[in-house]
Protein backbone atom coordinates (compact mmCIF):
# COMPACT_ATOMS: atom_id res chain seq x y z
CA UNK A 1 0.00 0.00 0.00
CA UNK A 2 1.52 3.55 -1.08
CA UNK A 3 2.26 5.93 1.70
CA UNK A 4 1.24 8.82 0.36
CA UNK A 5 -2.00 9.27 -0.58
CA UNK A 6 -2.73 9.15 -4.57
CA UNK A 7 -4.50 12.32 -5.78
CA UNK A 8 -6.68 10.48 -8.67
CA UNK A 9 -8.21 7.43 -9.50
CA UNK A 10 -5.81 5.26 -10.95
CA UNK A 11 -7.56 1.63 -12.04
CA UNK A 12 -10.06 0.56 -14.30
CA UNK A 13 -12.32 -0.19 -11.02
CA UNK A 14 -12.10 3.29 -10.02
CA UNK A 15 -13.17 5.11 -13.17
CA UNK A 16 -15.54 2.70 -13.67
CA UNK A 17 -17.17 2.85 -10.10
CA UNK A 18 -17.30 -0.68 -9.77
CA UNK A 19 -15.03 -0.73 -6.19
CA UNK A 20 -16.49 -3.32 -3.90
CA UNK A 21 -16.96 -1.77 0.02
CA UNK A 22 -14.16 -2.58 1.02
CA UNK A 23 -12.47 0.08 -1.97
CA UNK A 24 -14.87 2.62 -1.63
CA UNK A 25 -13.81 2.45 2.10
CA UNK A 26 -10.33 2.52 1.05
CA UNK A 27 -10.65 5.51 -1.28
CA UNK A 28 -12.94 7.96 0.95
CA UNK A 29 -9.71 7.31 3.72
CA UNK A 30 -7.20 8.49 0.74
CA UNK A 31 -9.82 11.57 -0.22
CA UNK A 32 -10.21 12.58 3.44
CA UNK A 33 -6.23 12.37 4.50
CA UNK A 34 -5.60 14.94 1.01
CA UNK A 35 -8.04 16.92 2.24
CA UNK A 36 -6.57 17.11 5.69
CA UNK A 37 -3.42 18.06 4.07
CA UNK A 38 -5.11 20.28 1.68
CA UNK A 39 -6.21 22.10 4.60
CA UNK A 40 -3.29 21.92 6.62
CA UNK A 41 -1.25 23.60 3.78
CA UNK A 42 -3.77 26.36 3.64
CA UNK A 43 -3.74 26.88 7.17
CA UNK A 44 -0.26 27.94 6.82
CA UNK A 45 -1.27 30.67 4.46
CA UNK A 46 -4.34 31.27 6.86
CA UNK A 47 -1.23 32.27 9.68
CA UNK A 48 -0.12 34.56 7.29
CA UNK A 49 -3.26 36.59 6.99
CA UNK A 50 -4.61 36.13 10.10
CA UNK A 51 -3.78 39.78 11.35
CA UNK A 52 -4.99 41.24 8.34
CA UNK A 53 -8.27 39.27 8.68
CA UNK A 54 -9.01 40.40 12.13
CA UNK A 55 -8.51 44.28 11.05
CA UNK A 56 -11.00 43.65 8.33
CA UNK A 57 -13.74 41.97 10.05
CA UNK A 58 -13.51 44.48 13.02
CA UNK A 59 -13.93 47.62 11.02
CA UNK A 60 -17.84 47.08 10.73
CA UNK A 61 -17.76 47.10 14.47
CA UNK A 62 -15.23 49.92 15.25
CA UNK A 63 -17.54 51.49 12.04
CA UNK A 64 -20.92 50.83 14.17
CA UNK A 65 -18.67 52.37 18.02
CA UNK A 66 -17.71 55.65 16.03
CA UNK A 67 -21.40 56.09 14.68
CA UNK A 68 -22.90 55.76 18.73
CA UNK A 69 -22.24 59.11 20.82
CA UNK A 70 -19.71 59.03 23.22
CA UNK A 71 -21.59 57.93 26.24
CA UNK A 72 -23.12 55.28 24.48
CA UNK A 73 -19.48 53.70 23.41
CA UNK A 74 -18.08 51.00 25.20
CA UNK A 75 -14.50 51.50 27.42
CA UNK A 76 -12.49 49.57 25.44
CA UNK A 77 -13.68 51.16 22.16
CA UNK A 78 -13.98 48.96 19.32
CA UNK A 79 -11.09 46.62 20.70
CA UNK A 80 -12.20 43.17 20.97
CA UNK A 81 -11.41 41.62 24.74
CA UNK A 82 -10.38 38.08 25.97
CA UNK A 83 -12.42 36.39 28.39
CA UNK A 84 -10.07 33.77 29.57
CA UNK A 85 -6.06 32.70 29.27
CA UNK A 86 -6.95 30.53 26.60
CA UNK A 87 -8.86 32.24 24.70
CA UNK A 88 -6.60 34.06 22.17
CA UNK A 89 -4.90 30.33 21.68
CA UNK A 90 -8.37 29.48 20.85
CA UNK A 91 -9.31 32.53 18.58
CA UNK A 92 -6.43 32.36 16.10
CA UNK A 93 -6.32 28.78 15.74
CA UNK A 94 -9.86 29.00 14.60
CA UNK A 95 -9.25 31.84 12.52
CA UNK A 96 -6.29 29.48 10.82
CA UNK A 97 -8.23 27.00 10.11
CA UNK A 98 -11.14 28.29 8.55
CA UNK A 99 -8.70 30.50 6.09
CA UNK A 100 -6.63 27.10 5.66
CA UNK A 101 -10.25 25.63 4.76
CA UNK A 102 -11.50 28.23 2.52
CA UNK A 103 -7.40 28.62 0.30
CA UNK A 104 -7.49 24.77 0.18
CA UNK A 105 -11.24 24.87 -0.97
CA UNK A 106 -10.73 23.82 -4.52
CA UNK A 107 -8.76 20.98 -4.02
CA UNK A 108 -11.24 19.65 -0.60
CA UNK A 109 -13.72 20.20 -3.71
CA UNK A 110 -11.80 18.27 -5.63
CA UNK A 111 -11.80 15.80 -3.72
CA UNK A 112 -15.82 15.25 -3.05
CA UNK A 113 -16.15 15.53 -7.10
CA UNK A 114 -13.70 12.85 -7.30
CA UNK A 115 -15.16 10.26 -5.02
CA UNK A 116 -18.70 10.15 -6.30
CA UNK A 117 -17.40 10.74 -9.83
CA UNK A 118 -17.71 7.35 -10.59
CA UNK A 119 -21.42 6.70 -10.51
CA UNK A 120 -21.91 9.71 -13.39
CA UNK A 121 -21.57 9.47 -16.93
CA UNK A 122 -18.89 10.31 -19.20
CA UNK A 123 -20.57 13.58 -20.49
CA UNK A 124 -21.36 14.48 -16.45
CA UNK A 125 -17.51 13.56 -15.13
CA UNK A 126 -17.01 16.75 -17.90
CA UNK A 127 -18.21 18.68 -15.21
CA UNK A 128 -15.37 18.37 -12.83
CA UNK A 129 -13.62 21.49 -13.66
CA UNK A 130 -17.01 23.82 -14.09
CA UNK A 131 -18.13 22.29 -10.33
CA UNK A 132 -14.97 23.40 -8.98
CA UNK A 133 -14.83 26.76 -10.19
CA UNK A 134 -18.33 27.42 -10.02
CA UNK A 135 -18.52 25.93 -6.44
CA UNK A 136 -15.54 28.32 -5.44
CA UNK A 137 -16.69 31.28 -7.01
CA UNK A 138 -20.21 31.51 -5.33
CA UNK A 139 -18.99 30.07 -2.27
CA UNK A 140 -16.01 33.37 -2.34
CA UNK A 141 -19.47 34.97 -3.42
CA UNK A 142 -21.44 33.89 -0.16
CA UNK A 143 -18.37 35.33 2.05
CA UNK A 144 -18.68 38.88 0.59
CA UNK A 145 -22.56 39.18 0.81
CA UNK A 146 -21.65 38.16 4.30
CA UNK A 147 -19.10 40.77 4.61
CA UNK A 148 -21.26 43.34 3.24
CA UNK A 149 -24.67 42.77 5.37
CA UNK A 150 -22.69 42.51 8.81
CA UNK A 151 -22.84 46.43 9.33
CA UNK A 152 -26.50 46.13 9.49
CA UNK A 153 -26.91 42.82 11.09
CA UNK A 154 -24.04 44.13 14.14
CA UNK A 155 -25.97 47.59 14.26
CA UNK A 156 -29.93 46.03 14.79
CA UNK A 157 -28.33 43.38 17.32
CA UNK A 158 -26.28 45.70 19.20
CA UNK A 159 -28.63 48.56 19.07
CA UNK A 160 -31.59 46.32 19.99
CA UNK A 161 -31.23 46.65 23.86
CA UNK A 162 -31.23 50.48 23.95
CA UNK A 163 -29.06 53.29 24.86
CA UNK A 164 -28.90 52.02 28.80
CA UNK A 165 -26.52 49.38 27.25
CA UNK A 166 -22.91 49.49 26.06
CA UNK A 167 -21.40 46.34 24.16
CA UNK A 168 -18.73 44.50 25.33
CA UNK A 169 -17.49 42.15 23.02
CA UNK A 170 -15.40 39.31 23.38
CA UNK A 171 -13.35 38.15 20.54
CA UNK A 172 -14.32 34.32 20.55
CA UNK A 173 -17.89 35.57 20.16
CA UNK A 174 -17.51 37.87 18.04
CA UNK A 175 -15.18 35.77 15.78
CA UNK A 176 -17.18 32.95 15.98
CA UNK A 177 -20.52 35.18 14.99
CA UNK A 178 -18.50 36.33 12.04
CA UNK A 179 -17.49 32.83 10.87
CA UNK A 180 -20.65 31.31 11.54
CA UNK A 181 -21.88 34.16 9.00
CA UNK A 182 -19.76 33.51 6.61
CA UNK A 183 -20.10 29.66 6.43
CA UNK A 184 -23.62 30.12 6.67
CA UNK A 185 -23.65 31.77 3.33
CA UNK A 186 -21.36 30.41 1.56
CA UNK A 187 -23.03 26.97 2.22
CA UNK A 188 -26.92 28.76 1.10
CA UNK A 189 -24.77 30.10 -2.10
CA UNK A 190 -23.82 25.93 -3.20
CA UNK A 191 -27.08 25.44 -2.84
CA UNK A 192 -27.57 26.16 -7.37
CA UNK A 193 -25.20 23.46 -7.76
CA UNK A 194 -27.27 21.01 -5.47
CA UNK A 195 -29.57 21.41 -7.57
CA UNK A 196 -27.84 20.94 -10.63
CA UNK A 197 -26.20 17.82 -9.67
CA UNK A 198 -29.73 16.34 -8.70
CA UNK A 199 -30.98 17.63 -12.35
CA UNK A 200 -27.70 16.04 -13.82
CA UNK A 201 -28.24 12.74 -11.69
CA UNK A 202 -31.61 12.51 -13.10
CA UNK A 203 -33.56 12.86 -9.38
CA UNK A 204 -35.03 15.81 -10.35
CA UNK A 205 -35.79 18.22 -13.53
CA UNK A 206 -36.51 21.47 -14.92
CA UNK A 207 -40.42 21.09 -15.16
CA UNK A 208 -40.26 19.61 -11.09
CA UNK A 209 -38.70 22.37 -10.18
CA UNK A 210 -41.34 25.32 -11.81
CA UNK A 211 -44.40 22.84 -10.00
CA UNK A 212 -42.17 23.45 -7.05
CA UNK A 213 -41.90 27.30 -7.03
CA UNK A 214 -44.27 28.42 -4.03
CA UNK A 215 -42.55 25.47 -1.74
CA UNK A 216 -39.21 26.84 -2.62
CA UNK A 217 -40.02 29.94 -1.39
CA UNK A 218 -41.10 28.40 2.03
CA UNK A 219 -38.47 26.45 2.50
CA UNK A 220 -35.59 29.22 1.19
CA UNK A 221 -37.35 31.94 3.81
CA UNK A 222 -37.15 28.79 7.09
CA UNK A 223 -33.68 27.77 6.03
CA UNK A 224 -32.45 31.44 6.56
CA UNK A 225 -34.47 32.11 9.34
CA UNK A 226 -32.56 28.66 11.07
CA UNK A 227 -28.92 28.79 9.41
CA UNK A 228 -28.67 32.66 10.09
CA UNK A 229 -26.55 32.86 13.59
CA UNK A 230 -28.35 36.23 13.84
CA UNK A 231 -31.54 35.93 12.51
CA UNK A 232 -31.93 39.59 11.72
CA UNK A 233 -33.98 40.66 9.29
CA UNK A 234 -31.22 41.91 6.98
CA UNK A 235 -29.33 39.04 6.84
CA UNK A 236 -32.47 36.73 6.25
CA UNK A 237 -33.12 38.82 3.41
CA UNK A 238 -29.94 39.45 2.14
CA UNK A 239 -29.73 35.09 2.30
CA UNK A 240 -33.32 34.43 1.08
CA UNK A 241 -33.36 37.13 -2.15
CA UNK A 242 -30.02 35.20 -3.67
CA UNK A 243 -31.17 31.91 -3.03
CA UNK A 244 -34.53 32.30 -4.95
CA UNK A 245 -32.52 33.68 -7.60
CA UNK A 246 -30.38 30.93 -7.95
CA UNK A 247 -33.19 28.55 -7.84
CA UNK A 248 -34.78 30.29 -10.68
CA UNK A 249 -31.39 30.33 -12.64
CA UNK A 250 -30.97 26.40 -11.31
CA UNK A 251 -34.26 25.51 -13.45
CA UNK A 252 -32.54 27.04 -16.26
CA UNK A 253 -29.20 25.45 -15.88
CA UNK A 254 -30.69 22.27 -16.12
CA UNK A 255 -33.05 22.62 -18.65
CA UNK A 256 -30.46 23.54 -20.83
CA UNK A 257 -27.90 20.71 -19.89
CA UNK A 258 -30.76 17.58 -20.01
CA UNK A 259 -31.54 18.41 -24.02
Amino acid sequence: MPMIPRLRRRTPEHRTGTMTLIEHLEELRHRVIVTFIAVGCGSIVGWILYDPFIDLIRKPFCDFVASQPVDQRPPTGCQLVFSGAVEPLVVKFKVVAFLGLFVALPVVLFQLWAFIVPGLSDRERKMTIPFIVSSTLLFALGGVVAYVTLPRGLAFLLGFGGPAFVPLITAGSFIGFVVLLTLAFGLSFEFPILLIFLGLAGIISSAKLRAWRRPAIVFVAVFSAVITPSSDPYTMMAMMIPMYLFYEAAIIVIRILRK
